[in-house]
């Protein structure tokens, strides 16, 4: 995600929803991990076991999508190397 300005300022009537959305995702195993940049900038969520699809619902249902406070977004395959997710 790549937020819109201000948008600490602007998310506390969507956070709840927002929040609420990811940790559905995340009790079926599908995001692993999520939260913003520092500064918040943006944000990353990291699907597992979730199809290109399912990502793509999420940021259709989400409540910042659906309320203007994300200017961007953009899905990418990721290929673990080192490590485990």
């Amino acid at each position: 995600y790549k937020y819109v300005e201000g948008i600490l300022e602007k998310r506390a009537p969507y956070r709840e929803g927002h929040l609420k959305l990811i940790k559905e995702m995340n009790e079926k195993g599908q995001c692993v991990a999520a939260g913003p940049f520092d500064p918040p900038t943006g944000a990353q969520f990291i699907f597992k076991g979730a199809s290109t699809a399912d990502a793509e619902r999420f940021v259709k249902e989400d409540p910042y999508v659906l309320a203007g406070l994300v200017a961007g977004h953009s899905i990418k395959q990721w290929n673990v190397v080192v490590g485990e997710v």
